[in-house]
């Protein structure tokens, strides 16, 4: 994809199309605000270009039947979406449609040129399928801050080894595209914003609880990233006074009580001590215990998993009620790897909430686990990639 487009009125063209599919001119032309002869001059030259192809007649609405304007279903876009224990890659169409997805386990710990060299060879396997002969642009999510014009990651504190490392010019270089970078959570926002439960809110919140925890925030339907990149950083809000040690080096942060890893560190000590026979005889038959595990033992019924996930939950609750004050959403949206705790975890956050923030802010405010599960960060991934170059170069 060499082209972009010249002006906001194509990039506007383009992004309807990307969002609503094939589309007649007359309809184009029903959702911008141009004369029917400029219209025509602005699709006209974005066929030129080959970033849009004419796809069959379009319905009658009166007169002469005029084609149906689509995105080129030749261009393609990869979504990798990096987490702190796995990494996600997809290739989408122009539409965002995922047309092949490889999830595989991966250490974030282990450094950027290991993961990246495992993120490559994930893409060469989906390109040696037939799905893509080269991409277009690729999104890339990392479990950390990232100053986002540059696409560096910033003193991320579950990524050692990651801190300036100029993820986008690397990326870049290794697959031939122009590359665009974004902390994981973020794009799980922008996912669940255009194919999710978020697809008609403008103003969200969206809480990822994984080995981290971390909140996207969209305003006006753009995400907010803050001034360095950090904004959403709500893993490291103090959730218990002089609490456990954080990775971020504090005491007390959310993260540190509630996360993946908090969670499996609670589970094992309660099945070590006895607490839990579910959780014990998981122990011993695997070695460890994960959020997984506590999940199914809290399916089985077992009281001591069921508190853990309801003192988590009652943990997380609490500080989004005070996002939720200060914020004043249309809506939260609960993903991420341990929110396979189910409705036990999202009954615990939701009573926190609604008790801890006032009633004019949660009288109408829905809180939600999110509709896509792990292709959120890839689809959201795509859509940043599409973002940039579905805008005026």
């Amino acid at each position: 994809m060499t082209a972009r487009p010249a002006n906001a009125h194509q990039a506007r063209l383009l992004r309807l199309l990307r969002d609503g599919g094939p589309n007649s001119r007359a309809q184009l032309g029903d959702q911008v605000d141009l004369s029917r002869s400029k219209l025509a001059v602005e699709v006209d030259r974005l066929l030129e270009t080959e970033l849009v192809v004419a796809d069959g007649l379009a319905a009658s609405r009166g007169g002469r039947r005029s084609h149906n304007i689509r995105l080129n279903p030749h261009l393609r876009f990869l979504g990798v979406d990096i987490g702190a224990t796995s990494v996600d890659v997809a290739v989408t169409n122009a539409e965002l449609e995922i047309l092949g997805h490889i999830n595989q386990p991966m250490d974030v710990r282990e450094g950027p040129v290991a993961v990246f060299e495992q993120v490559l060879s994930m893409a060469a396997k989906l390109k040696a399928t037939g799905l893509a002969e080269g991409f277009d642009g690729a999104g890339i999510g990392v479990p950390g801050p990232v100053r986002f014009p540059e696409g560096i990651p910033v003193a991320p504190p579950i990524m050692p080894g990651w801190d300036g490392f100029p993820v986008r010019e690397a990326l870049s270089q290794e697959l031939g595209c122009p590359v665009m970078v974004d902390n994981d959570v973020n794009l799980m926002a922008l996912g669940e914003q255009h194919a999710g439960v978020a697809r008609t809110v403008a103003d969200f919140l969206c809480v990822k609880i994984g080995t981290g925890i971390g909140c996207g925030i969209v305003v006006g339907g753009e995400v907010y990233r803050g001034t360095t990149g950090s904004a959403g950083d709500i893993g490291h809000i103090q959730a218990v006074p002089e609490g456990r040690p954080c990775a971020c080096g504090n005491r007390g942060c959310l993260e540190a009580h509630f996360s993946g890893a908090a969670l499996a560190r609670d589970a094992t000590e309660a099945a070590e001590q006895q607490q839990s026979p579910e959780l014990a005889a998981r122990l011993e038959a695997n070695g460890t215990l994960s959020a997984v595990d506590v999940a199914a033992a809290a399916a089985a019924g077992d009281a001591t998993a069921l508190d853990l996930i309801r003192e988590g939950g009652n943990r997380t609750g609490q500080v989004i009620a005070g996002l939720v004050s200060f914020f004043n959403p249309g809506l939260v949206v609960i993903g991420g790897g341990v929110t396979g705790l189910g409705h036990t975890l999202l009954a615990a956050i939701r009573t926190q909430v609604y008790r801890g923030s006032l009633p004019l802010a949660t009288g109408n405010l829905p809180i939600v686990l999110g509709e896509l599960g792990p292709t959120a960060g890839v689809i959201g991934a795509a859509r940043l990639i599409s973002d940039h170059l579905f805008s005026p170069a």
